[in-house]
């Protein structure tokens, strides 16, 4: 009798165990053991396209993630395949997600597995998806994987060379030579277009059979300097040379022949007009070699750029790849290798700068927030986008700094109790929650270590909404970063939001922003005042301010 009792407590619709469902409520077990609910095919679809799956969670492995989110993309496909083609091609062109590649790996999916209509829309948006010869090359391998080579692929690969001039073609062919074991060569072979001018049958036959000679002087015809470029800097003497190639011909660091990479001459002149993403990415080494010291005019011209937003709008520069850059950099080591630097102050400072100005701008609401993040075993054990060392606990805190920097009546707390709950590792306080003293006026990489030195602690994401009523704190909105994947309370968040709701009169709002791309969510999707959004969709802030001004 005693033991039904408890089962009976737990069970009610005020207040369950996160280990048990909510009566009535359709919740589903999630892969922590807890309960949450399931979000429909389309939301999994966005999640993916965004977050991607190849790092996986914590409880869930990188397989298994992707397996049920290629499920919930062929879901799509089979309901409205139009449909599913819009959404891909809208979030890799908006610039969206940090990674292009599930956008490709849902395009192939299209071409696989839709009808003939889906079929052909997926390969006219080929252009629009695989936007360089990395995109393309990547396609090529999940179409091999999942599909044939038929007529009509190897006409929209065809195209996709014919359709660009003459001059993008062979860029293309320099910068990005080959990936995942393809080459434009094998690319060109397969799809054997009919050249659409004699430039284009000029730059097809040295992709696939090779110039048949290189002499003195540049090509007559100016798209194909570059290539010839390309072939004199395989012969130059000296790094000078080369230099004087990469400036007259602007030729990418891809075209310069390897033992000239660690000549500081030849960074120089690779700087001039090297590409947004290309100029992150490569920091470190233009440190490490001496061209970015403090002052120098490479460092001005450096941060001039970065800081530049319209330029990093134009150039689709993801907030997840500055934070990573920013990560990364500051720390003066690699995340993998051996190499080290000692950072420039001023590259870390235009870093932290570049990071908010990636987000379009956003207007405060006033709204009394509380922001709470997850720093659980399952945010820290996972990557975000397939970046190495950038877990979901540090992309959360990097996330919340964006709404904290945009409201000027916030809170921060952690979720950093042990199971049992003790307050956090310092002590006192709430149990379950610690206060952190984080600021959006303090230095990203500063919060960010901060982040990463939290104590773990027992996922309750029911805590933000219990810790202010005990406080008697009142706030209009609670934001949850998470990964979803709650299992630890005597209550369902959902139930402490309604619990606090009666107890302030206070018709309180909760943000749920999901920082992996599971198929689950906390927020009840019958409940008008919750919302489920996607962690790092460069639209989420401004959804989020929007969400947060509705009555």
């Amino acid at each position: 009798m005693k033991y039904l009792k408890n089962v009976a407590k737990q069970m009610t619709a005020r207040a369950t165990s996160q280990s048990q469902p909510i009566p009535g409520s359709g919740q589903v077990a999630n892969s922590s053991g807890g309960f949450t609910w399931a979000v429909d095919d389309w939301t999994r679809l966005q999640r993916f396209l965004i977050l991607g799956s190849d790092s996986g969670s914590y409880y869930a492995s990188p397989q298994k993630l992707t397996a049920e989110n290629a499920n919930a993309v062929l879901n799509c496909i089979a309901a409205d395949g139009a449909r599913t083609v819009r959404e891909i091609v809208e979030i890799s062109q908006s610039g969206r997600a940090p990674k292009n590649d599930p956008a490709l790996l849902a395009l192939a999916l299209c071409t696989a597995k839709g009808d003939e209509a889906t079929r052909k829309l997926a390969l006219d948006a080929l252009p629009q998806v695989a936007r360089t010869g990395t995109h393309l090359m990547h396609f090529a391998e999940f179409v091999n994987a999942t599909r044939g080579w038929g007529r009509g692929l190897r006409r929209a690969v065809g195209n996709w060379y014919n359709q660009k001039p003459v001059r993008d073609v062979a860029y293309q062919a320099l910068k990005y030579q080959a990936r995942d074991g393809w080459s434009h060569r094998d690319l060109l072979r397969l799809a054997h277009p009919q050249p659409a001018s004699d430039e284009h049958r000029t730059v097809y036959h040295w992709i696939t059979q090779g110039w048949d000679s290189v002499g003195p002087e540049p090509h007559p015809v100016g798209a194909l300097q570059q290539i010839w470029a390309f072939e004199r800097a395989k012969s130059a003497k000296t790094a000078d040379e080369v230099a004087m190639l990469i400036l007259d011909y602007k030729l990418p660091r891809e075209a310069v022949p390897t033992q000239f990479l660690t000549e500081k001459v030849v960074w120089e002149a690779l700087l001039e007009a090297m590409p947004m993403t290309a100029m992150i990415r490569n920091l470190a080494t233009l440190t490490r070699i001496g061209l970015l010291e403090t002052g120098s005019p490479a460092t001005r011209k450096v941060v001039e750029q970065i800081t530049d937003g319209q330029w990093l709008r134009k150039a689709r520069v993801h907030p997840l790849v500055l934070l990573m850059a920013l990560k990364t950099y500051a720390s003066g080591r690699g995340v993998r290798g051996t190499n080290s630097w000692t950072p420039v102050t001023a590259i870390i400072d235009a870093l932290d700068k570049a990071f908010y100005a990636s987000f379009e701008n956003v207007k405060p609401t006033g709204s009394r927030t509380l922001l709470a993040l997850d720093v659980s075993g399952s945010m820290e054990l996972s990557e975000i986008g397939g970046m190495a060392a950038l877990t979901p606990r540090v992309a959360s805190a990097a996330m919340a700094l964006v709404t904290a920097a945009i409201e000027p009546h916030h809170e921060i707390v952690a979720f950093t109790s042990a199971p049992n709950g003790y307050g956090g590792q310092w002590g006192g306080g709430a149990p379950g929650l610690t206060p952190l003293s984080i600021s959006p006026r303090q230095r990203l990489d500063d919060v960010v270590k901060k982040a990463s030195d939290l104590p773990l602690g027992g996922t309750d994401c029911a805590q933000p909404m219990l810790w202010a009523l005990k406080e008697k704190k009142k706030f209009d909105t609670f934001i949850v970063y998470t990964d979803n994947e709650t299992w630890h309370g005597k209550i369902h968040p959902a139930q402490a939001l309604r619990k606090y709701r009666e107890q302030t009169g206070i018709n309180a709002k909760l943000i749920v922003v999901g920082m992996v791309s599971n198929g689950f969510s906390i927020a009840d999707p019958k409940d008008a005042g919750m919302l489920d959004v996607v962690g790092f969709d460069t639209a989420t802030p401004q959804l989020m301010a929007d969400f947060m001004r509705m009555s």
